[in-house]
């Protein structure tokens, strides 16, 4: 298929996430199984042109007037895949498959708006009503880090210490461009795509079927190491899902003491047994019943609470949940999470950590669910947390944002991770 081909494609696809409000994995799923004479190289490309689309949404639009299918995904083109009104015409012209050329009004509203000259909430690529979590959340770097959240993300991999070392991996991937993390020390980053590239299929490497290394944000791995696991401790991980953080808990632990991994929603737990096999993770206990809970309680080292969330931390990788998200929404998980760190903290032993983290970037699900939960539950105390992230990760103090009240957040603009939150609560006793 040729670029105009393409550029339709990803129009339909959009125009069908946008009908029928569904999930742009699924869209465009769907739009591959009705198409199947699109090669590999065409579905990736399309699914560039959709997720750029999506990505930058609001400034896309907007340099085309208007907030269609069309505009923004010919804004994406333009913004992301070095496009220009002229070379876009000369691609399409002539292609029975391409949308329609530009038009005059189209080409006119090219030729007048400059991205530096759009609204700020355009220029961070946000729904207008987050404009003030934006704002409180970052203060003046707000419309820099809506904007970060809506670039290209990278693929990101842990080593699995308890299989392999960061170099071995290396040396295994090094046709990938992958090379280590800037943080954390057993991360492995291949750099975000251009135009119509695709990363590579790294689960289909002999290395990952092997168990030496995890698809994880290197965001996430950080988050992980600063829970302070280590070996022979009790750690309950309460709200484990498909056991990302509770195998890189392990690996810190050295396969020593014992991780209990539960999700109120046991079905999620469901890939943590491949995962578990394929990296030798022996300390792991899967606790799926609420009943198996209850001799735990007051015996816990750490008790890791990674509480749903908006997600609005993984916009790069998730764009299509930014534009589905509402007040309505954000009010529910918040709701969700202090249900579960009042029910979580039972499991905290006296001198224990109660570690809260979510991928969101907004203060009402981070720093004021903290201070909700202190109010309303004596005897749990925060952590030096400019001492914790010195001791784990010297040298970068300008990496992390610290909160006055304790807490540490991370973003795409101030760490070139995902958004993630962490704050530790000592139970005294």
């Amino acid at each position: 298929m040729r670029l105009g081909g393409r550029l339709a494609a990803a129009i339909e696809v959009l125009e069908d996430i946008g009908r029928r409000h569904r999930p742009v994995a699924d869209a465009l799923k769907d739009w591959g199984l009705s198409h199947r004479f699109a090669g590999g190289g065409d579905r990736a490309a399309i699914g560039n042109i959709v997720y750029d689309a999506l990505r930058r949404r609001r400034s896309a639009g907007w340099l085309l007037g208007q907030d269609t299918p069309r505009a923004i995904g010919f804004g994406a083109l333009l913004l992301e895949w070095g496009q220009t009104a002229q070379s876009l015409n000369d691609a399409l012209d002539g292609d029975k498959f391409a949308p329609p050329l530009l038009d005059a009004d189209e080409l006119k509203a090219l030729a007048t708006r400059r991205p530096e000259d759009a609204p700020e909430a355009v220029r961070a690529d946000i729904p207008d009503w987050c404009e003030p979590l934006f704002e409180r959340a970052f203060g003046e770097a707000w419309v820099e880090e809506g904007a970060a959240l809506a670039t290209r993300p990278p693929l990101d991999l842990r080593v699995n210490t308890l299989q392999a070392d960061r170099g071995k991996v290396l040396v295994e991937l090094a046709d990938t461009g992958a090379k280590s993390a800037r943080l954390a020390p057993q991360g492995i980053r291949i750099p975000p795509i251009d135009g119509d590239g695709r990363h590579p299929n790294v689960q289909a490497e002999p290395a990952f079927q092997k168990g030496w290394f995890e698809v994880q944000d290197e965001g996430s791995q950080i988050v992980a190491a600063l829970t302070g696991a280590e070996a022979g401790m009790q750690v309950l991980d309460y709200c484990a899902g498909a056991g990302g953080k509770t195998l890189a808990l392990s690996a810190e632990m050295g396969n020593r003491g014992q991780i209990f991994a539960h999700d109120a929603e046991k079905a999620r737990l469901a890939p943590i047994f491949d995962r578990m096999r394929r990296s030798e993770n022996r300390n792991i206990q899967i606790v799926s019943k609420p009943a198996e809970l209850a001799p735990l309680s007051g015996h816990m080292d750490i008790v890791l609470v990674d509480a749903p969330c908006t997600g609005s931390g993984t916009w790069r990788r998730r764009p299509d949940a930014k534009w589905r998200l509402t007040q309505r929404q954000l009010d529910q998980r918040k709701g969700e999470q202090s249900a579960i760190l009042d029910a979580a903290k039972a499991f905290v032993k006296p001198g224990g950590l109660l570690v809260y983290i979510t991928c969101s970037v907004f203060d009402a699900e981070n720093s004021d669910q903290v201070a909700a939960f202190r109010e309303r539950h004596d005897g749990f105390s925060a952590v030096d947390h400019r001492a914790l992230w010195d001791g784990h990760f010297p040298g970068h103090a300008a990496a992390a944002r610290i909160g006055a009240a304790g807490g540490i957040s991370l973003s795409p603009a101030l760490s070139a991770t995902d958004g993630f939150y962490l704050c530790a609560l000592r139970r005294s006793g």
